[in-house]
């Protein structure tokens, strides 16, 4: 059984939001990545020269995004009967490594400065260079939250923690450099460590979000409860054999197997499946496809309901199992 998600928005819709706000996000990290990198040299800041190499590696990102866009709009073909929803969730791990590499190789720099132990002095530039930015990314992150919220991507919500981590590095960036210029030198590349550690922090916790959703995580249990919950409550369904639930994307996946009166008719259990579906639906966002599976329920002259739950998984808590 196949209904459309419970989600108004298109994909069409999704794809247009999702790239409008990307492309924002890349025209104004082109404009800052010059802007830090030029005020880096000239004002020899190693903090805002990091810092903008970090969000040089924001705009490479963004493009990345925009390609998974494309690619997660497409509809089922005969190889992919599933849909493209994965490419958001590919371009969010590629994104995550990205990351991770960007913030160790600050780190090195920085690292190697202090061991140096070079007294640079940054130009006043820098501390407006590194204000501008403080500002630009986080309107940059809401943004692009605000977007990947409510189209569902977790794509985009990880470029927008990619935009918040540059704003982080600007603000450590600003420290070392006003701390630079008040004579404690070693503050500008220790500022930069600060940095490389907090991209590197976030760089794992998209990793870790992104491997999950590769390798089609489950949703919620406390979900899953409710809705077995209310299933039983609210159908003719007497147990529920199993229920199951993958990440796909920005979508979800559904299979339950549910078992029922086995003297009733096709037509009655088709009916009783596509009120499960229906509930399914209006409990769980963005599911995209729910597949309802019908098991005869053993009768009490044919065995007992504990011999049917020794054999099944069931999501539903004690005390909620229908019994005939």
């Amino acid at each position: 059984m196949n209904l459309n998600s419970s989600n108004n928005i298109t994909e069409n819709e999704r794809y247009k939001i999702g790239n409008r706000i990307t492309w924002i996000t890349i025209i104004i990290n082109i404009i800052l990545s010059i802007a830090k990198i030029l005020v880096g040299l000239l004002a020899n800041s190693t903090a805002m020269l990091a810092d903008g190499i970090h969000t040089i590696s924001d705009t490479a990102s963004s493009i990345g995004i925009i390609i998974s866009f494309f690619i997660a709009k497409k509809p089922e073909d005969m190889e992919h009967h599933y849909g493209h929803e994965k490419a958001e969730s590919i371009a969010g791990f590629v994104l995550s490594l990205l990351l991770i590499s960007v913030g160790m190789n600050i780190g090195y720099s920085a690292i190697k400065i202090l061991i140096a132990g070079k007294n640079i002095v940054p130009g006043v530039t820098a501390v407006w260079a590194a204000s501008i930015s403080i500002v630009a990314k986080e309107v940059q992150y809401r943004i692009a939250m605000y977007g990947g919220r409510k189209i569902n991507s977790s794509a985009l919500i990880a470029d927008a923690w990619h935009h918040r981590s540059d704003a982080l590095s600007s603000i450590g960036a600003l420290i070392g450099i006003i701390g630079a210029r008040m004579g404690y030198y070693f503050l500008d590349p220790l500022a930069g460590l600060v940095v490389s550690v907090i991209v590197v922090k976030v760089g794992i916790e998209i990793f870790i979000n992104g491997y999950n959703e590769l390798m089609d995580s489950s949703i919620e249990k406390e979900k899953l409860y409710k809705v077995a919950e209310e299933i039983l409550e609210n159908t003719e369904v007497n147990n529920i054999n199993e229920l199951r639930s993958r990440k796909h994307g920005s979508k979800v996946f559904i299979d339950i197997k549910v078992c029922v009166d086995p003297n009733i008719t096709v037509a009655k259990g088709h009916s009783i499946g596509e009120d499960v579906e229906k509930i399914i639906h209006k409990n769980i966002d963005h599911v995209k496809e729910v597949l309802v599976h019908t098991n005869p329920c053993i009768r009490p002259e044919v065995g007992k309901c504990s011999d049917c739950e020794a054999r099944t998984s069931i999501f539903v808590r004690n005390g909620k199992k229908k019994h005939v």
